[in-house]
């Protein structure tokens, strides 16, 4: 009998909201939460605003030991996943923790301490040669991305596989995939996955700044992010975490666990063409989702909404209208579609993970979140787009994408599991 991956818990911190609920209520209202940045002084540059987390670690329940010694991003990923580990249930000091693991997924790992400590010992950049003694004792943490999974490691006892997924924007996507992979084959039973991300500093405004990927309606950030909209003119930057429980079918149920789905398949192509640039036809993501709807056994008709990388780019937005015609035919055109950047920013590394929590809450709700700030269609994205308004309907599976510079282009499937009562 092949071994089936199952989510049964979920945590999340993200802009607008603090964990799962204050999540879904931000999305399934549709509210925008980009802003004016506040983290640092942003007005040198062209885009000035992000979708930043109301974050405060004390009232999290952090350690002022933890504080100083944690990045952000990984400050969020504990948060997210005690929420995660709560929400699933299990006991995991009762668990094998050789059979326990961690797979999580970073862009820019722990950029915001990194830049920090340059500006510190280097005297805001006046010295060529960076002096030490000026760094905290932990710089070491940060330059290793690793030490955020070992957080997690920490945290449930898991002394199986740990690991970093580092593959740009679709990190997210593509450590749950691996994790589903991991338990697949049969060399653990849970693995505690996700992604973390905290890129709001100087350094990464400026490099999307400089390839004129970001949007600069700096007078009104809250309508900024505008997938599929023909008014569209780039993304905006985002912050946040989420962090799920995955588990062996047969161990959740034997447990009598929530489960809120399967992840049926999980594809990922690269089109080994450009670092930014993709193909307007959208092939490689359609590959991705083809081969991810072969392993999940179903046929397009079977998708009840697509969750979109939706990144609010011209070049995106079209590649991705491409790429679901191209993989689910006619249906295409009767399947909704929604993204949620345009509420929550692009976190990088973490996005993928939030839209898996959001398109998991939206089957156990019955409702699809909408596109935020799409008044006026791209007549080159024709399919239904849900927008400004949430729509109430029962989604048994649901397909959700990402697309990351390098060429990174990654499909994954959702699917309800019958008999998955709380």
């Amino acid at each position: 009998m092949s071994r089936r991956a199952v989510i049964t818990g979920v945590g999340a911190v993200a802009p607008g909201g603090i964990g799962k609920k204050a999540y879904w209520d931000l999305l399934a209202a549709g509210r925008s939460a980009t802003r004016s940045i506040t983290h640092f002084d942003a007005s040198p540059y062209r885009s000035r605003m992000a979708a930043e987390a109301d974050f405060d670690p004390v009232r999290e329940g952090l350690t002022q030991q933890e504080i100083r010694r944690l990045d952000r991003a990984a400050q969020f990923a504990v948060v997210a996943g005690r929420e995660a580990v709560a929400d699933s249930g299990l006991t995991f000091a009762k668990l094998d923790p050789t059979r326990l693991g961690v797979a999580l997924g970073s862009a820019v790992g722990c950029t915001t301490s990194l830049e920090r400590e340059y500006i510190v010992g280097s005297d805001v950049g006046n010295k060529w040669e960076v002096d030490q003694t000026y760094a905290v004792p932990h710089l070491y943490d940060y330059f290793t991305p690793s030490s955020m999974a070992a957080e997690l490691a920490y945290l449930v006892g898991a002394e199986g596989p740990v690991n970093v997924v580092s593959t740009g924007c679709t990190s997210g996507l593509d450590s749950v995939g691996y994790a589903a992979e991991l338990i697949a084959e049969g060399t653990a039973d849970v693995i505690v996955t996700g992604g973390t991300e905290a890129p709001l500093s100087p350094i990464t405004v400026v490099c999307f700044d400089v390839i004129r990927a970001s949007s600069t309606r700096n007078d009104d950030p809250n309508t900024a992010c505008r997938p599929f909209d023909k008014t569209r003119d780039g993304l905006v930057l985002g912050e946040g975490s989420a962090i799920i429980i995955l588990e062996e079918l047969e161990h959740a149920r034997k447990r009598g666990a929530h489960i809120y789905a399967e992840i049926a398949g999980f594809a990922s192509r690269c089109n080994a063409y450009h670092m930014t640039g993709l193909h307007p036809d959208g092939k490689e993501m359609a590959e991705a989702i083809n081969a991810a709807m072969t392993q999940a056994k179903l046929e397009s008709e079977a998708i009840g909404y697509i969750n979109a990388h939706g990144s609010g780019t011209k070049q995106n937005d079209r590649h991705e209208t491409a790429a679901f015609k191209r993989s689910l035919g006619q249906h295409a055109y009767a399947t909704p579609v929604s993204g949620f950047k345009s509420m929550i920013g692009h976190s990088l590394g973490a996005i993928g993970s939030l839209e898996i929590v959001g398109s998991l809450l939206a089957i156990e709700e019955g409702v699809i979140p909408p596109t935020a700030n799409l008044h006026e269609p791209d007549p080159e994205c024709d399919l239904d787009y849900v927008p400004l308004v949430a729509r109430e309907a029962q989604v048994d599976a649901v397909l959700t994408v990402g697309s990351g510079f390098g060429g990174f282009q990654s499909a994954m499937v959702l699917r309800r599991v019958e008999e998955a009562g709380r």
